[in-house]
């Protein structure tokens, strides 16, 4: 089977992870496929925020934990050693970039032997003053919107199966 398919049926969002980091060859290599994601005009507007140290892992955790009242142990990251948060400044196709940019990262971490999960909940928090502050932290362009972000690493848990998909999805008209 062609290799870019087969990546593309095999992937699986992944939920438990090891300590162990993602090298850094890894890492620039699949932000080198983040940024060949296609945008509207080609505008490129994506800001990819990569935060590998233990210490801002756990800080961000504890905002997300605060500003959703969950217990202090809450982890939407899943442990992962590394997060990449996806932002965006365009005012084309701002959201539409950033899920291409986002599917681009799961499709080559999943081709170099890593795991990853779209992690919806900064977009969703990205109004609360505590996460407004967080992301002046961790350096978010204040034009930028977040849009989505992703746990990244090796799986430390079973490979997941793809659940059966859907019928009466596809209309063909010749």
């Amino acid at each position: 089977m062609n290799e870019v398919i087969n990546s593309i049926l095999t992937r699986r969002s992944i939920r438990k992870y090891k300590e162990t980091q993602v090298s850094d060859e890894e890492l620039n290599n699949i932000l080198e496929c983040a940024q060949y994601a296609p945008s509207g005009m080609n505008n490129q507007g994506w800001h990819f925020t990569v935060v590998q140290n233990k210490d801002m892992l756990k800080k961000i955790k504890t905002v997300v934990s605060e500003a959703l009242t969950k217990p202090a142990d809450f982890d939407p990251f899943y442990n992962s050693p590394t997060i990449i948060i996806v932002s965006n400044s365009s005012n084309i196709t701002p959201e539409a970039d950033s899920a291409l940019a986002i599917e681009n990262i799961f499709l080559s971490a999943h081709s170099l032997g890593l795991g990853s999960c779209w992690i919806n909940i900064l977009n969703g928090l990205r109004d609360n003053p505590k996460v407004q502050e967080l992301f002046k932290e961790l350096q978010i362009p204040e034009n930028s919107t977040v849009y989505g972000s992703v746990s990244l690493g090796y799986n430390a848990g079973e490979e997941p199966s793809a659940p059966p998909r859907k019928t009466g999805t596809v209309t063909i008209l010749k």
